[in-house]
């Protein structure tokens, strides 16, 4: 029964082979510039960010059984990343939070709780990803108005919002300012221009954030090289392996290692859940992703991206929904992504830092709208107060405090 099941993938992988290599070009497209972007958001290495999206590739794309999921870094883990790294103080010691949260996503996917995304109020997960959203905008403004990477995080000195208005706007570098807001222009309106939208607004803002790099050499605008991706250049694979980040197992007995852990493996797994869902829905064939196998995917996945140095991973609603428009068929696209991003991460390091941090910045505005719109406070609002109201307190429970005390909190108030 295995051969014949194994015939039958490899002859569905080669009759759909035309359908999901155009696919995954560009699924990767999308997910080059976002893998960039989350590292940068989440205060790691940019290197980390594009190498979890090969691992979420190629790895939990040959593992996972959902046709048309990609997994990689998420936008929604930020937060708790960013914390994390600071909080933990060493890197290292974070890639070991990671291994144990892929460990207990693994548990978790073998003894079957793959709907443990049923217990927990929808209300509260929305709310979480809307606080997501405003915390992601906020922490990209500095590099919207040209700010450095570093300056970006060091705004908090004591003297409130009118010191971190005048920090901004006598930091501001015009050149990435603009390139960010036309950046955020392109993004908001190129998929409605017809013909035009085939190419992805994230590799159009790219292309227009290199082109206005070279453009502003030489004038008031010029951007400075820390206004620039920094991604290590390698010659070899030797060189290559290198960069590669080991966690550190000596901590093993910290509390504060394991509590990190285990606030990524619930959130990394209501995320992917939800993405698994949402996906399914936009499937044209209406197929059902394995929840429990995802889980157990995720969970392989999040320990081999520890392992090697790079961030926690989750299925991706962007890049799976680019896949689905896209023509994809089968995971097939989502492994052939994860080559691609291997590939440039080898080949062509020198072009990936051509790339403004200000393209980053619109793009990952632009994401944290989307998770928190307006109109999604509307629709949350027209459901009832009971719906509203452990949304909006999860929302700014999480914005004033931080992600797992605001979502306790939402959950209290929806119970």
């Amino acid at each position: 029964m295995f051969g014949t099941r194994t015939s039958a993938f490899l002859k569905l992988s080669k009759r759909d082979l035309k359908y999901d290599l155009p696919a995954s070009i560009v699924v990767f497209l999308v997910a080059l510039p976002l893998c960039l972007g989350i590292a940068m958001a989440s205060g790691a290495p940019l290197f980390a960010g594009v190498l979890t999206g090969v691992i979420g590739g190629i790895v939990v794309g040959a593992i996972s059984g959902s046709p048309l999921s990609v997994s990689g870094p998420a936008a929604g883990l930020t937060v708790i990343v960013f914390g994390a790294i600071q909080k933990l103080g060493a890197y290292e010691t974070f890639l070991l939070a990671v291994v144990i949260a892929g460990v207990l996503q693994l548990i978790l996917g073998i003894i079957k709780a793959g709907m443990i995304g049923n217990y927990f109020p929808s209300s509260v997960i929305l709310g979480m990803l809307a606080a997501i959203g405003i915390t992601i905008i906020l922490k990209q403004l500095p590099l919207a108005f040209g700010m450095t990477e570093a300056h970006a995080f060091e705004l908090d000195n004591g003297g409130g919002i009118a010191a971190y208005t005048d920090t901004i706007f006598s930091s501001v570098n015009w050149g990435a300012t603009i390139i960010c807001f036309l950046s955020l222009a392109i993004l908001i309106f190129w998929p409605s221009i017809k013909y035009l939208n085939k190419m992805p607004a994230p590799l159009v803002v790219v292309l227009l954030g290199v082109g206005l790099g070279f453009a502003f050499q030489g004038t008031e605008m010029a951007l400075i090289p820390s206004h620039y991706v920094s991604i290590p250049e390698v010659s070899s694979i030797a060189q290559f392996t290198q960069l590669f980040v080991f966690p550190d197992f000596t901590q093993i007995a910290n509390k504060e290692v394991w509590i990190v852990a285990f606030t990524l493996a619930i959130i990394a797994s209501l995320e992917t859940l939800l993405s698994l869902e949402a996906v399914d829905k936009l499937d044209p064939f209406k197929r059902n992703s394995p929840t429990n196998r995802e889980l157990v995917a995720q969970g392989v996945g999040n320990m081999t991206s520890g392992f090697l140095g790079g961030l926690p991973m989750t299925s991706v609603i962007v890049r799976s929904s680019a896949n689905v428009n896209s023509g994809g068929r089968t995971r097939q696209s989502a492994i052939f992504h994860g080559i691609w991003l291997l590939v440039a991460l080898m080949a062509i390091p020198a072009i990936i830092n051509l790339i403004p941090l200000a393209c980053l910045a619109a793009i990952l505005l632009h994401t944290g709208f989307k998770l928190a719109k307006p109109a999604l406070f509307q629709q949350m609002f027209s459901k009832g107060l009971d719906q509203f109201i452990p949304f909006a307190t999860t929302v700014v429970a999480i914005v004033f405090t931080d992600l797992l005390m605001g979502v306790g909190i939402g959950i209290l108030v929806a119970t």
